[in-house]
């Protein structure tokens, strides 16, 4: 398998992705290895020498950082440390997120900041190269103090607690250090608390939803060009000149996408009889391009937030300092992940009023998109569900990160609920993609019946491939397969041109 060389350059979301999607293998460099180990001598020289309190090294955590903990239960303290945090509860996290948290962290501790052992980070790596994953919970972070909960069972496995994904089952970690004739790991001063305090957990969520921001909003522009050949829609809003006097590089992006999918179609330059169309077809540029904009802001802060240092205390061996501050606090990523929310849920949103207009019997086509109408109900309540789905993504999308609920005895007294930000916001993505599932279903159907009428080549291509999953509906049937299928069919569809577009 290929490698990929952990060092301190800035790792950009092509390179990310690269890692997940070609499953490297990771390894430190040289540099970041010496960073490491030049870290954790100096640490260890400095408590050795020092009788000063140093938070979380020698003190308790939280509201405890005054009590002064003695030398021989150091490493006990670690222990406890993260014995005492993990208390996940709901749903496992998904395997694929799971492993991008655990990606991150790797990469935050090989920095040389965190004091952290390279022992630990050695098993760390090696957990994530046999793809051994750590079973964690999705709620109980408060985004700040960094990801406590979900975090501390990411770190269980370490010392021999816990349950790991292995081999497409969970199992015990015990026995899995036992097949590899492994033994836990006895952390030293500090490194529990290296390996809580961080912002992975919101942060591998992020970079997931990144991920798949940009497909849907690539899916979205595709979708949506079928629906405006179905529903016999004008190309003007699309010319480049309209696009080129509003200054938002997203619009341009998306009007140009749709240019290229529509070029050649037959409908597309058939002469119209309605000088207008509905906003939900007109505007796409405008709010589709507002989406992508959102998604390229995010990824900047998301992409710092990964190549950050977000551990706390923070130790710069080369300045002979510890820093106790507050990297660990969440609101960067809380605002641009509620700030997603609110950006992919009105891609569903405008996707379910296209839909909405293609079964209302206009523009030549049947109510209902069926032959028959009366006897066959055809596409009346596959809208009903995209409906519901929009509704619920409104709710879904109010902010968490207004919210804020004191903990440990007031001295955590802010909190940016950035973890709740990231576990909606997947929720949002999830609905969306089958919003869009719902509209490619109706439009396809639409463009059939628009024949002997012909689409671009592309899309006609497009719909081709689509339809050795979902065939044509010429009388009732069960349309939750039917959903479903196509929903498989957006999530397989293999985008050939560069995914992240700026």
């Amino acid at each position: 398998m290929k490698e990929f060389i952990i060092d301190n350059s800035p790792l950009e979301i092509e390179t990310l992705y690269k890692i997940i999607d070609k499953q490297l293998v990771l390894k430190l460099s040289t540099e970041s290895l010496k960073n490491v180990k030049d870290c954790r001598d100096y640490l260890d020289k400095k408590t050795n020498n020092s009788d000063s309190p140093l938070y979380g090294i020698n003190t308790g955590f939280g509201s405890l950082y005054n009590v002064s903990i003695k030398d021989n239960d150091l490493s006990k303290l670690q222990h406890n440390l993260i014995l005492s945090h993990a208390c996940g509860v709901g749903d496992r996290v998904p395997l694929k997120i799971v492993k991008i948290i655990l990606l991150l962290k790797i990469i935050t501790l090989s920095k040389g900041n965190s004091g952290i052992h390279i022992d630990t980070l050695d098993r760390l790596i090696f957990f994530y190269n046999k793809n051994i994953f750590p079973v964690i919970f999705k709620h109980g972070s408060l985004g700040a103090s960094g990801d406590l909960s979900p975090l501390a069972h990411l770190s269980l496995p370490l010392i021999g607690e816990g349950q790991v994904y292995c081999n497409g089952s969970i199992k015990d970690v015990k026995e899995i250090l036992n097949k590899f004739d492994l033994s836990p790991l006895k952390l030293k001063s500090k490194e529990g608390l290296a390996l809580l305090n961080g912002t992975q957990f919101m942060s591998g969520y992020g970079l997931h939803l990144l991920f798949q921001s940009y497909k849907i909003s690539y899916m979205a522009d595709l979708i949506a060009s079928v629906s405006l050949d179905a529903f016999d829609c004008r190309t003007e809003p699309f010319d480049n000149l309209i696009q080129k006097v509003r200054l938002h590089r997203g619009q341009t992006i998306i009007a140009n996408r749709i240019n290229n999918f529509r070029n050649n179609s037959e409908i597309a330059k058939s002469e119209k009889i309605h000088t207008q169309d509905p906003y939900s077809f007109r505007c796409i540029p405008q709010v589709h391009g507002a989406t992508l904009d959102t998604i390229h802001y995010a990824t900047s802060v998301i992409i710092k937030e990964v190549n950050s240092v977000n551990d706390n205390p923070i130790i710069f061996h080369k300045d002979d300092r510890i820093i106790s501050g507050g990297n660990f606090h969440g609101q960067p990523l809380a605002y641009v992940l509620d700030f997603l929310k609110i950006a992919i849920s009105e891609i569903g949103n405008i996707s379910e009023r296209r839909t909405y207009n293609l079964i209302s019997g206009q523009r030549n086509l049947p109510s209902f998109l069926v032959n028959n109408p009366g006897l066959n109900s055809g596409f009346m309540i596959p809208q009903y569900t995209a409906a519901s789905l929009v509704s619920l993504n409104k709710q879904l999308s109010s902010p968490s990160s207004v919210d804020s609920i004191v903990s440990s005895n007031g001295q955590e007294d802010h909190v940016s609920m950035g973890a709740n930000s990231a576990i909606l916001l997947f929720d949002i993505s999830e609905n969306v993609k089958k919003i869009l599932s719902i509209e490619l279903f109706n439009s396809a159907q639409a463009i059939d019946l628009k024949k002997p009428l012909k689409t671009s080549n592309f899309l006609h291509q497009f719909i081709s491939i689509y339809r050795n999953k979902v065939e044509f509906i010429s009388e009732d049937k069960l349309m939750h397969n039917e959903i479903n299928s196509t929903l498989d069919f957006i999530e397989s569809y293999n985008i050939n041109e560069g995914l992240f577009i700026f």
